[in-house]
């Protein structure tokens, strides 16, 4: 028996939902949705180049390019977990395919993340279990919280970025699009942080960063590398 969740208390629509992927992120995030929501998992998609098989984990696996032709926009809709390949951009770019192709997004927002009613919370969005969104924090479009990180209040996180487990993000923070925080980050309050910014693992960052930078340690410090090298 699935775990009922509140965050779909109020969900109509009953198309089934397509999974983009055939590897771990995908897995897993199959695994949330049959748990944790009323969604139906139909198939898998990903680009015809990885399409190797017919099928992955018993389900159609079919070629992105290619997904009209099993699933119509008006008959699925999809979720993209993907990681954070080339600072998140290939999620990204899938992502806005879909878009601009007319489907529609499911997101998760597991029943064992801490939340609050009208907290905005965007399309293709996947928060994890204990995960922490205080009171006016928001999650824009296409993002990925994973387990345990905690989103103080008043934050934003921007669209198509990734929030590793275990970030800690103080008061007002501000996550610009595109962002990477690795594992166990913090960001202490009121921190701008540019769009594409890769925060290592454990970093301390205590002031604002610059656009494609790459930053580690504690206090962080910048790399002579960019984000797109990561």
């Amino acid at each position: 028996m699935k775990h009922m969740n509140p965050y779909y208390a109020h969900e109509t629509d009953d198309r089934p939902v397509v999974v983009f992927g055939n590897m771990a992120s995908a897995s897993l995030a199959r695994f949330v949705l049959e748990h944790d929501t009323p969604y139906r998992i139909a198939a898998f998609t990903v680009d015809k180049s990885y399409c190797s098989t017919p099928q992955y984990e018993g389900l159609p696996l079919i070629p992105f390019e290619e997904l009209e032709s099993s699933f119509t926009p008006s008959q699925a809709r999809l979720l993209i977990p993907m990681g954070y390949q080339r600072i998140n951009s290939v999620r990204r770019e899938r992502y806005e395919s879909a878009c601009a192709r007319g489907y529609d997004f499911v997101s998760y927002v597991s029943s064992r993340s801490s939340h609050w009613p009208g907290q905005e919370i965007g399309r293709n969005v996947l928060v994890y279990e204990h995960a922490i969104l205080q009171p006016f924090a928001s999650i824009g479009d296409n993002c990925i919280i994973r387990s345990g990180a905690h989103i103080s209040h008043h934050c934003t996180v921007e669209a198509h970025s990734f929030v590793a487990a275990e970030v800690v993000m103080g008061g007002k923070t501000v996550i610009g699009e595109q962002s990477f925080l690795g594992v166990g980050a913090v960001i202490v309050d009121s921190i701008r942080i540019a769009p594409r910014t890769f925060i290592g693992a454990g970093a301390v960052v205590t002031r604002p960063t610059e656009e494609l930078g790459v930053y580690v340690g504690s206090p962080a410090r910048r790399l002579p590398k960019s984000a797109l090298d990561i």
